[in-house]
């Protein structure tokens, strides 16, 4: 499988986009990836890069966007922060990602067993990473059910993976909030923006 040119990234849709990285995903978790040099990679995209998505992701080391999509070098931008959060610094990576380099999908990937998720369920508190599980924390008080507050920790994995799908939810709309590169974008169709949620269990990527 060749590099992306310019010319075949121009021709992929938003819809196209996604349904790509589906097909990758279907491959990854077959076991039948692609067959790629990417060496050969390297040397296309030395002059040039033109990825078709972007795909803003958690850290998790079990979680890596290039792996389960099954794509190579210069295919897509991979923004990684603990619990897929966006910020400033974030939105303007993807901002030159979408309107400069002319990718066509944003992708906000979640994934079952989130240790942020869990850290922002469980209130914990540890330095920096205090003011990034206060990120979290609106997704936390999102999910009304259980009621039961000794439900609501860490220890209850379904009600972590509930928060961690409206967590990629909520990030999806504060990226429509506070940029309007990407807003105006999206609504003038040239992106989409969609979440999705990663099984650690199993590779399968479904989006939401």
């Amino acid at each position: 499988m060749k590099a992306l040119t310019k010319e075949k990234q121009a021709a992929i849709s938003p819809d196209i986009a996604i349904q790509l990285l589906k097909e990758g995903n279907e491959r990854f978790v077959h076991n039948k990836t692609a067959e790629r040099d990417l060496l050969e990679q390297v040397s296309d995209t030395a002059s040039g890069q033109y990825p078709f998505a972007t795909i803003l992701s958690c850290i998790d080391s079990r979680v890596s966007a290039e792996l389960i999509f099954d794509q190579g070098v210069g295919d897509i931008f991979s923004a990684r922060v603990a619990g897929n959060i966006v910020n400033q610094d974030i939105l303007g990576s993807i901002e030159f990602a979408c309107k400069l380099a002319g990718t066509k999908v944003i992708v906000v990937l979640g994934h079952t067993a989130c240790g942020a998720v869990k850290g922002a369920c469980d209130d914990a508190r540890l330095g920096n990473l205090t003011i990034l599980l206060d990120k979290i924390r609106p997704a936390v008080e999102a999910v009304s059910n259980p009621s039961d507050t000794s439900l609501r920790n860490s220890k209850n994995i379904d009600f972590v993976n509930e928060v961690a799908v409206k967590n990629v939810q909520l990030t999806i709309d504060k990226t429509r909030r506070i940029s309007p590169v990407l807003k105006e974008m999206e609504d003038n169709g040239d992106i989409k923006i969609v979440g999705a949620m990663y099984d650690i269990q199993n590779g399968k990527v479904t989006f939401v």
